[in-house]
């Protein structure tokens, strides 16, 4: 396998380790806001297929979606959460449009075929098609480790998915009283 291929694998499995972290809720559980800024799981899928779709169909000058939110007049936070007329299923669209469209750019080009990314300082601006994967990936990832946490939140579920061998099947409130009472011993 060569690094374009290993690149666009790392990318698929953080977007499925995301997006699984829907699996299972309700409506109201994709959506609601699990933390003072409103962090939602529903918000973070919607926020990294539109991140995504950018970075490989705008810079690169090639077709993607005009999508609602990024209009001048549009909420400041709008592509962090679901409004009432925004089904679940079209998000999850959105995302796999956008993964669509990602694999349809890394596919025509080559990883130092030149990117322009208006929106990022203007010492980094000029790019590369392989920058850019990896900047996506690194993007990705630092969300799904925001779903995982929020999931957790949400009904217990920890791990890649219900029943990930990695997770061990232990006492968790026991687990948790241990950790307070190490970290107890350092408040003022």
């Amino acid at each position: 396998m060569d690094i374009k291929e290993t690149l666009r694998d790392g990318l698929r499995l953080t977007r499925s380790d995301l997006l699984a972290k829907l699996d299972g809720l309700s409506e109201y559980d994709m959506r609601r806001p699990m933390t003072d800024t409103g962090t939602n799981l529903l918000g973070l899928v919607k926020h990294v297929a539109s991140v995504e779709l950018g970075y490989f169909t705008d810079v690169f000058g090639r077709p993607g979606r005009q999508l609602a939110w990024y209009a001048d007049d549009a909420d400041e936070e709008a592509d962090m959460w679901a409004t009432h007329e925004e089904s679940s299923e079209s998000i999850i669209e959105l995302h796999r449009f956008s993964a669509e469209k990602t694999d349809e750019t890394i596919d025509a080009l080559e990883l130092d075929s030149p990117a322009y990314v208006p929106w990022w300082t203007p010492e980094r601006r000029d790019t590369n098609l392989g920058k850019l994967l990896v900047h996506m990936t690194r993007e990705t990832a630092r969300h799904a480790g925001h779903a995982d946490i929020i999931r957790e939140l949400i009904d217990g579920q920890a791990g890649l998915r219900p029943g990930d061998p990695n997770i061990r099947d232990r006492d968790w409130a026991e687990h948790r009283a241990r950790l307070e009472a190490a970290a107890a011993t350092f408040q003022r």
